[in-house]
């Protein structure tokens, strides 16, 4: 395309083609891996089974393990062993939505050269560039297996993510190395934040809701038995309907990006509600402030699952409940976000149930670039078999 940039959005459509698949098991590798006996799980284990109440903030364990499993999953190449990189990562990137959100409230350094030059400005610099060495670092895992004229043997299996855009690159010169860059950095980001969050968040409203969570484990139940260990499949996901109420609603309530930026066209100008929008104007979309609106949620604040069953979900309008965002940018990743997110919450509370220790009036909502929570998470975990056998 001459004299324009090939857009993300042009080169593949939905990411939860590109998930790795292993056709000899029978199951995704990020579910082996969660599932399986190696280091994440059993840090996952240890942090919930360690003790019976644990002050338990999303980033210690859901972060890390979640930026580990995007590069083998989305990209086909694994991280560090160590796991040193991923958290290294995890932590620039926290530092990265701390400067961010503190530059709105220090005017005299919004001009770039002056940002450059505040102490703020060069630590944000010196995190990027640990998180820009991460994505090279995945890049160049995958590039050299594509030199090493690895791609006929990866192809026999699903293709990753990264495959496609590295043919963009090296057989068709539609995408530069630094747009494959960028895509990347957007995917370990933006994954691993968004998702970690939500998990975490729902987690939360499920411990304080002791009916929901007998819902979830009887569904649970049903589809696992009494098997705590099989690995999930896609078809399992599918099967899990009332969990998927959940984290829907889960989203209404605390969706991870709670609001996001639009560009009106530069070539019209956009009637909203009867007020005329200029040209180029930058919009705000306030999906925190959307998801609450009474006419479409009655008792907005409540949680309540059945919202989204399918013989009320039906009923609310296309633009009302938007946590993925909208339209042709909406997340490209939504439906891997939703599959991890059942995967890790079934995997828990398959072997635990859970309660949250603290009312929402006490844990409120924090705004960064995405939705935290003003106090850490306190979650009592208690062994499902102990119960069984009480």
């Amino acid at each position: 395309m001459p004299g324009k940039k090939l857009r993300f959005f042009d080169v593949v459509g939905d990411t939860k083609d590109f998930l790795i698949y292993d056709n000899s098991s029978n199951k995704y590798f990020w579910q082996m891996r969660i599932n399986g006996k190696e280091n994440n799980r059993e840090k996952l284990s240890i942090q919930v089974a360690g003790a019976n109440i644990r002050i338990w903030t999303y980033h210690e364990v859901l972060n890390v393990l979640i930026i580990n499993e995007i590069p083998k999953t989305m990209f086909g190449v694994r991280t560090g062993e160590s796991g040193s990189d991923s958290s290294q990562f995890v932590e620039s990137f926290r530092r990265i939505n701390q400067m961010y959100i503190l530059r709105f409230f220090k005017p005299w350094i919004w001009p770039d050269f002056l940002f450059k030059l505040s102490k703020d400005g060069k630590e944000t610099i010196q995190h990027t560039q640990i998180i820009h060495d991460f994505t090279r670092n995945i890049i160049q895992q995958k590039k050299n297996r594509y030199l090493n004229d690895l791609r006929h043997h990866d192809s026999e299996k699903h293709k990753a993510l990264l495959d496609l855009l590295l043919e963009k690159h090296m057989e068709t010169g539609e995408l530069s190395e630094e747009d494959i860059r960028e895509e990347v950095d957007t995917f370990a980001s933006a994954g691993h934040e968004t998702v970690s969050i939500s998990i975490a968040w729902a987690l939360y409203l499920i411990g304080l809701h002791s009916e929901v969570q007998m819902k979830i484990h009887e569904e649970l139940d049903t589809v696992f038995g009494e098997d705590t260990t099989r690995p999930v499949t896609e078809k399992d996901c599918n099967n899990l309907q009332y969990l998927d109420c959940v984290l829907k609603e889960t989203s209404r309530i605390y969706p991870a990006a709670p609001w996001f930026g639009r560009k009106t066209p530069e070539d019209t100008t956009t009637n909203i509600c009867g007020h005329k929008i200029p040209k180029g104007t930058i919009c705000i979309v306030m999906t925190y402030i959307l998801h609450r609106d009474e006419e479409v949620f009655p008792d907005p604040e409540k949680f309540d699952p059945e919202r989204f069953s399918p013989e009320n979900c039906i009923k609310i309008p296309e633009y009302a409940y938007i946590p993925f965002s909208a339209g042709p940018r909406n997340c490209i990743g939504r439906r891997f976000a939703m599959m991890e997110m059942k995967v890790i919450i079934s995997s828990i509370l398959r072997n635990f149930s859970i309660e949250s220790l603290d009312a929402r009036d006490k844990v409120k909502p924090f705004f960064y670039i995405t939705l935290h929570s003003s106090l850490p998470f306190r979650i009592r975990f208690r062994p499902r078999e102990f119960q069984k056998q009480h």
